[in-house]
C-alpha cells in the first residue's frame, strides 16, 4: 500500500508538470486542426485508431498505477487506461466533488491529481470529479501465469519481443525512458503515448481480425466436412438401396424360375404316374383323400412294385411310339426333372454351378448324379437332408461360399452313403461339421475360421485318408490330443498356416506325410513321433526352429522317415541326430555357417539329396569329415548362394553324384583334384556342374579338372563376377 501511495505521488507531480505544458505540446494535424482521438467501437467494444496515421513506436507495457493522459480540446483531460496485447475492459465510477478540487475518502485532491487507492484501480481528479479506472485482467492462455510484485494482473513467463531500437521502457521503474543510454532521461510526451496507444489498438484489432478469420475458416471447413460426409452417406445409402433392390429382384427371379421348374417336375411326375396306372390297370390305384391338400412328392420316390402279371401285360402292350423315343428326349426329361437353377450346367453325371451367384442350396432331384460343384457362390447354409434327391454323390465342391457352422444342419449330409470327397475351403466355419458320411475319404477345410478341434470332431470317419486344415486359427492348445484317434486310415495331414508352436500330440498312427509350413513352431519335443512309425515325409518350412530346440531322440530311430524340409527357419548349423533313414534334406534359406563332421555318418543306406542353398557357408564352415558317410550315396548337392572361397573337400570322393551346384559363391580357383578324382575308375556320373557367378579365371583351369563330367557342355562357367 505504501508503494502504491508513493507511486501515486510521483505520478501526481508528473501529471501536474505535463498539464502545465499542454498548451505548448498539443499536437496538430497537417491542416492545422486540433487532433482529436477518434474511436470506433466494434461488436466487442474495442476502439480502433483512425486510418492514415503514421506508424507509432512499439514499447513494452508495464501494468500498474501509471496512467497515460491525452489532451483533447482545451485543457480537458480524459483518462485512457493501458492496453495490453489483449483488451482490458474498464468500468468507471464518478464521485461528486467540489469545483476544481476533489474530495476522496476525506482527502482533498488537486485538479489533475492521480492516485491508486488499491491495486488495479487508478483515480483521477479532473474538473472537480473523481474518475476511477478499474482494470480487468485478461485471461491468460499460458500454462503457469505469474503476477509480478507490485502489479495487479498476471503475465505469462514467455520470451519478450526484441525492443524497438528507437524507443524502449525501463523495466525497473514506472516511467518510460529512451533506449539510447547517451540521451537524457526524459518522460514520454502525451503525443508519443497516444501514438503508442493507437499502435496497440491497431495491433489488437488486427489480431482480433486474424482470429475471426481463423474461426470462420474452421467453421467453413467443419461445414464442408459435414456436407461431404452427408453426401457420402447419401451415396452409400443409395448404393445399399440399389443393391437391396437388385437382390430382391434376383431372388424373385430365382424363386420364379424354381417355381416353374417345380411345376414342370410335378406335371412330369403326374404324367408318369398316370401312364403307369393306365398300363397296370386300377388294381393298385388308391382313392383320393377328400378335403386334404395334395402333398408335394418326395425327392426320393420309392419304385412301385410290379407283379409278374403286370410285367407281362406291359411287355405285350409296348408300342412303336415308345421304342422311337430317343436318348436326347430322355436326357432332356432328366434335366427338367432335376430342376437346375440358372447358371448351372449338366455333363453326364456332373452338375457344375460355379460362380452362378446362388444364395441358397439348390434342391435337386437327380438320383444318378455323381459330382456336384457349387464353388464361388453366396450359399450360407445347408438345410437338413439337402442331398436326398442326389443320394449317389461321390464328390461335393462347396469352396468359396459363405457357409457358417450354425448354417450347416446336423442332418445336412444324411443319406450320402457313397460320398468320398468333400471340399469346404474358403468359408466361415468355426468347427468341423458334425455327422459327416463315414464313407468320406478326403476332407478339405482350408482357409476357414476353425478355432477348436474336439475329441469327437472326426467321429465315425474311419475311412478318411486325406485331411487338410490349413490357414485356420488352430494351435496345440485348442486341438484335443484324442481328436485324431478315429482317423485310423489317415495318411496325409496338412496343418500349415495356423498358430502351432510345437507338433500336436496324438498324430494318427498310419500317417505318412505331415505338412506344417508357415506356423510358429519353435521346438520338436522328444516322443512326438513315437506312434507314427510309418511317417515318410515331414515339412516344417517357414517356422522358428533352432538346432538347440530339437530333441536328440525326437526322430533319430525312425526307419521310414526319408524326407525332411526345414527351409527358412533359424538354424545356424546342420542339425545332428537326423533320422537314420533320411534320404532328402532341405535346409534352404537358413543362417547355416557350419556342417559338423560326421553329421551324415549314421544314416543307412545314406543320404542322397542335400539342399543348402542361400545360407552363410564359407571355407571354414565345412570340415574334411562333413560329408563322411555320404561318399557313395550322394546324388545331388546344392551349395549355391553361399560364401565359399574354395571347392569343399570330400566332393571328389562322391562316386555317385549327378548334380552339383556351386554357383554364386566366391570361389577363385578349381584345383585339378577338387571335383574329380583322377584315380577313380569307371564311367563318369556327374551330369551337371554349375560354377557361374564366382571369381574363377577360366584360363587357369586345368583340362583334367572336369574329367568326371559326362559332357563338357554340362559345365556352366559363365558369367563370372569380376572386381
Amino acid at each position: 500500500m505504501k508503494r502504491g501511495l508513493l507511486l501515486a505521488t510521483l505520478w501526481l507531480l508528473l501529471v501536474l508538470t505535463m498539464s502545465d505544458g499542454l498548451s505548448v505540446a498539443r499536437p496538430h494535424n497537417p491542416h492545422g486542426e486540433t487532433r482529436r482521438v477518434k474511436k470506433r467501437r466494434d461488436g466487442h467494444g474495442h476502439g480502433r485508431a483512425r486510418a492514415g496515421r503514421a506508424k507509432p513506436l512499439k514499447i513494452r507495457h508495464i501494468p500498474g498505477p501509471s496512467i497515460p493522459v491525452e489532451p483533447v480540446l482545451g485543457d480537458t483531460v480524459f483518462l485512457e487506461s493501458y492496453k495490453n496485447l489483449q483488451e482490458q475492459h474498464s468500468s468507471y465510477n464518478v464521485l461528486p466533488g467540489k469545483q476544481g478540487q476533489c474530495v476522496y475518502q476525506g482527502l482533498t485532491m488537486f485538479n489533475q491529481a492521480v492516485w491508486s487507492p488499491q491495486p488495479c484501480v487508478t483515480c483521477l481528479c479532473t474538473g472537480g470529479r473523481v474518475v476511477c479506472d478499474e482494470i480487468t485482467c485478461p485471461v491468460m492462455h499460458c500454462r503457469f501465469p505469474i503476477t509480478p510484485l507490485g502489479e495487479c494482473c498476471p503475465v505469462c513467463m514467455e520470451p519478450a519481443p526484441a525492443p524497438d531500437p528507437d524507443l524502449s521502457l525501463d523495466l525497473s521503474g514506472d516511467s518510460p525512458v529512451p533506449s539510447d543510454p547517451g540521451k537524457s532521461d526524459t518522460p514520454l510526451t502525451p503525443e508519443e503515448i497516444q501514438r503508442i496507444l493507437w499502435r496497440e489498438e491497431e495491433e489488437h484489432y488486427e489480431e482480433e481480425e486474424r482470429l475471426r478469420k481463423k474461426d470462420e475458416a474452421k467453421k467453413r471447413k467443419r461445414q464442408e466436412k459435414k456436407e461431404k460426409e452427408e453426401r457420402q452417406r447419401r451415396i452409400a445409402e443409395e448404393r445399399r438401396r440399389k443393391e437391396e433392390e437388385d437382390r430382391r429382384k434376383k431372388e424373385a427371379a430365382q424363386e420364379e424360375a424354381w417355381q416353374r421348374e417345380k411345376k414342370l417336375r410335378e406335371e412330369l411326375l403326374a404324367a408318369e404316374e398316370e401312364e403307369e396306372v393306365w398300363l397296370r390297370g386300377d388294381v393298385f390305384q388308391m382313392p383320393p383323400k377328400e378335403e386334404e391338400e395334395p402333398e408335394e412328392p418326395d425327392l426320393l420316390l420309392a419304385p412301385i412294385p410290379r407283379p409278374p402279371v403286370a410285367e407281362d401285360e406291359l411287355k405285350e402292350k409296348d408300342t412303336e411310339e415308345e421304342e422311337d423315343v430317343g436318348k436326347e428326349e430322355k436326357e432332356e426329361v432328366v434335366v427338367k426333372r432335376g430342376g437346375l437353377p440358372p447358371g448351372c450346367e449338366l455333363s453326364d453325371v456332373t452338375v457344375t454351378c460355379d460362380h452362378a451367384k446362388l444364395t441358397y442350396f439348390p434342391p435337386l432331384y437327380m438320383p444318378e448324379l455323381k459330382s456336384l460343384s457349387l464353388e464361388g457362390n453366396n450359399i450360407s447354409s445347408i438345410p437338413a437332408e439337402a442331398f436326398n434327391g442326389i443320394p449317389s454323390l461321390e464328390w461335393i465342391n462347396l469352396k468359396k461360399n459363405k457357409l457358417t457352422s450354425a448354417g450347416i444342419d446336423s442332418r445336412s449330409f444324411k443319406g450320402l452313403k457313397m460320398l468320398k470327397r468333400l471340399y469346404l475351403d474358403g468359408n466361415l466355419l468355426e468347427v468341423i461339421p458334425s455327422n459327416l458320411p463315414p464313407s468320406l475319404q478326403e476332407l478339405k477345410i482350408n482357409e476357414n475360421r476353425l478355432q477348436k478341434i474336439y475329441g469327437n470332431s472326426f467321429h465315425g470317419l474311419n475311412s478318411l485318408v486325406i485331411l487338410e486344415l490349413e490357414a485356420n486359427l488352430l494351435s496345440e492348445a485348442n486341438v484335443d490330443p484324442k481328436a485324431f484317434v478315429p482317423l485310423v486310415e489317415l495318411s496325409y495331414l496338412r496343418l500349415g498356416g495356423n498358430f502351432f508352436r510345437s507338433i500336436p500330440q496324438g498324430l494318427p498312427t498310419l500317417l505318412l506325410e505331415l505338412y506344417m509350413e508357415n506356423n510358429r513352431i519353435e521346438e520338436i519335443p522328444e516322443g512326438v513321433f513315437n506312434y507314427t512309425k510309418n511317417l515318410n515325409l515331414v515339412s516344417l518350412r517357414h517356422n522358428r526352429l533352432e538346432e538347440t530346440r530339437m530333441a536328440p531322440m525326437a526322430w533319430i530311430d525312425h526307419r521310414n522317415l526319408e524326407s525332411i524340409d526345414l527351409s527358412y527357419n533359424k538354424l545356424y548349423l546342420v542339425p545332428s541326430y537326423l533320422p537314420k533313414s533320411l534320404i532328402h534334406l532341405v535346409l534352404v534359406g537358413n543362417n547355416i555357417e557350419r556342417i559338423p563332421g560326421f553329421v551324415f555318418a549314421h544314416m543307412d543306406p545314406g543320404i542322397e539329396y542335400v539342399y543348402l542353398s542361400y545360407n552363410k557357408l564359407d571355407g571354414e564352415g565345412i570340415e574334411p569329415e562333413s560329408f563322411f558317410g555320404s561318399y557313395h550315396s550322394m546324388v545331388e548337392l546344392c551349395l549355391d548362394h553361399n560364401q565359399l572361397m574354395n571347392v569343399p573337400s570330400g566332393i571328389n570322393e562322391m562316386t555317385n553324384i549327378h548334380f552339383l551346384r556351386l554357383n554364386n559363391n566366391k570361389i577363385r580357383s578349381i584345383p585339378e583334384e577338387s571335383i574329380c578324382d583322377p584315380e577313380q575308375n569307371g564311367d563318369s556320373t556327374l551330369v551337371a556342374l554349375r560354377l557361374e557367378n564366382n571369381l574363377i579365371d577360366g584360363k587357369n583351369i586345368s583340362p583334367r579338372a572336369f574329367s568326371c563330367v559326362r559332357s563338357s557342355s554340362s559345365v556352366v562357367l559363365k558369367p563370372q563376377m569380376t572386381k
